[in-house]
């Protein structure tokens, strides 16, 4: 049989390879060769001790391209064949998945977070999970998920056209957001503490309005651009708790909130300020089918450029050093990719 080598996460900081053994294929599975393997904020604040829902020892990695190696639909999955994964293992059952929620499932587990993920040169999931690559290159595979995770939030929200949006965060997760309620037809605004990604979004996304968090009146701002509606939607991707709760204060009268970045503790708001714009507040979790879907599409036509993130790459053999240097933001991490 194949070994199996793989990168754990045992402890916070602390990070082993180990060879293991490649099992044989179970029923309703496929079995991948990965390929390439997105880093993602999860990632990172697992390594750092910062994530919940979080247990060590953990194999890390659920932004995935791969090759087939075997599958038991070799119909559509063919031996050699290049696919992304969706990494959310619902249970079918729970009222959520009875309902088409299957990204909020009662009892979900992840890859890379509930059980173990893809940072490894073989992997096993269910093959309901693998996505067709659809002619995307691996690079672009491995970005699926993470944009995925920005469309649903944009879904979330209804977006509309002409709206005024505010992303709160351009790190991976936040670009994915912008780039699908540019793509709604929203007016984007973009604030961040990191000028480097805040020149990014300017630069190479076309962000007309960005606003540096830390140094600009963000409220005057706001209202300015604005013309003093403030905007119509608020999106949370920084998953930090001064932010998400500082926050409530930009939306528009009838404004909705959605909060996709995710944190430890308890957020606090004014219920006053918060009643009287009769605001909307919400979580999104993970995507669906139909987000990966929207992405894959969306890629195929040129309207997202994902490969435009990838600031920093390296080996499966160099991923257990270099993890430490991509939580420095002075390293002007967006997105790092690992190639296997």
């Amino acid at each position: 049989m194949e070994k199996n080598k793989t990168l754990v996460c045992k402890t916070p900081g602390e990070l082993a390879y180990t060879d293991e053994t490649v099992g044989p294929l179970a029923a309703d599975q496929t079995l991948l060769k990965i390929k390439r393997i997105g880093i993602c904020g999860t990632d990172l604040h697992a390594f750092n001790g910062s994530q919940p829902y979080f247990t060590y020892p953990r194999v890390l990695g659920h932004e995935l391209a791969a090759e087939v190696v075997t599958s038991s639909d070799p119909n559509n999955f063919k031996p050699g064949a290049t696919v992304t994964v969706m990494p959310y293992l619902n249970c079918g059952h729970c009222l959520a998945c009875r309902s088409g929620k299957t990204n909020c499932c009662s009892a979900m587990q992840v890859f890379g977070v509930h059980r173990d993920g893809g940072m490894a040169e073989y992997l096993q999931v269910p093959t309901r999970l693998v996505i067709n690559g659809q002619g995307l290159n691996l690079d672009e595979l491995a970005l699926v998920e993470p944009l995925a995770i920005g469309a649903h939030g944009i879904q979330r929200a209804r977006v509309t056209p002409g709206e005024y949006v505010l992303v709160i965060g351009a790190g991976p997760i936040g670009l994915g957001a912008i780039e699908f309620a540019r793509i709604a037809g929203a007016n984007v605004i973009v604030m961040d503490t990191n000028a480097r990604r805040l020149d990014f979004c300017q630069q190479k996304l076309k962000v007309k309005h960005i606003i540096h968090a830390l140094y600009d009146n963000v409220i005057e701002l706001l209202m300015e651009i604005t013309g003093g509606d403030m905007p119509a939607v608020v999106i949370d991707a920084t998953g930090n708790l001064n932010a998400i709760n500082g926050a409530f204060q930009y939306m528009a009268h009838g404004g909705r909130f959605v909060l996709i970045g995710l944190q430890k503790g308890d957020i606090n708001f004014s219920h006053p300020e918060f009643h009287k714009r009769e605001a909307t507040l919400m979580s999104s979790r993970n995507a669906t089918v139909e987000d990966f879907n929207q992405v894959i599409s969306a890629i195929k036509n040129k309207w997202v450029r994902p490969l435009l993130y990838i600031t920093h790459r390296c080996t499966f053999g160099e991923a257990a050093d270099e993890f430490q240097t991509w939580l420095n933001p002075e390293n002007g991490v967006i997105k790092a990719m690992v190639t296997v």
